[in-house]
């Protein structure tokens, strides 16, 4: 499948590595065609990853990841064109994060709402935003059972996702689908918590796991 990461930080060259050694074509996306970093990634990983600016990647790829910082995604995904993205499966795994490395507050939306809203007929799937770049890409890192979580309103997208998710290592049991977008409130509010747990722990190898009974009948929570 040819697949294209925009952005060329640790998210994106993790999954653009791992997805590459998976016998998947990539292109790595930047703001500029000549990017050092993503050339270098590039020739890195020899004939089957290629590097453009943030259009040529989109173009490119069958399944377009997200890998852009949080602050600064919508600007990116708009000089990757809207008419690029349309009809393609689009994997969000970028967290609202300022430059700084602070979240932001104040929206009532998700950044992966928020990307659905700007770009209407992009199929967006948020997944892979609850742990390290290297834990994405290499879910053996840390051992024992550990989740990863899916949410977007178009099932055929989360089907291609959760097909991917399983190229890279993530078993069946691990993945739970959460339902439509908006449930990407719920794991983009993880964040401070990883943020966090990552301080106390001294290592970013680490995710977490919702352990579940064989059936899990659902009990509204009443407050009253």
């Amino acid at each position: 499948m040819r697949i294209a990461v925009l952005g060329t930080g640790m998210v994106g060259r993790a999954l653009g590595t791992g997805l590459v050694r998976l016998g998947h074509e990539v292109r790595m996306g930047s703001r500029t065609a000549g990017n050092p970093v993503a050339a270098a990634w590039a020739e890195q990983l020899g004939p089957a990853a290629s590097a453009g600016d943030f259009a040529a990647a989109a173009a490119f790829g069958e399944v377009i990841v997200n890998a852009t910082a949080g602050h600064a995604c919508l600007a990116a995904l708009r000089a990757a064109g809207a008419d690029r993205l349309a009809g393609k499966v689009l994997v969000d795994v970028s967290n609202p994060l300022y430059a700084s490395g602070e979240r932001w507050a104040g929206h009532s939306r998700s950044l992966a709402e928020r990307i659905q809203r700007a770009f209407p007929e992009a199929r967006v799937v948020k997944t892979l935003n609850t742990m390290s770049a290297a834990v994405m890409a290499e879910p053996s890192r840390v051992d024992g059972q550990h989740t990863v979580f899916l949410s977007g309103d178009d099932s055929r997208a989360k089907e291609v996702v959760a097909a991917l998710l399983s190229d890279l290592g993530w078993t069946e049991e691990s993945m739970i689908d959460l339902g439509g977008l908006g449930t990407a409130r719920g794991t983009e509010l993880l964040l401070p918590l990883g943020l966090d747990l990552w301080k106390a722990l001294g290592t970013a190898n680490f995710n977490f796991h919702v352990q579940r009974p064989e059936s899990t009948p659902f009990f509204p929570v009443s407050y009253s």
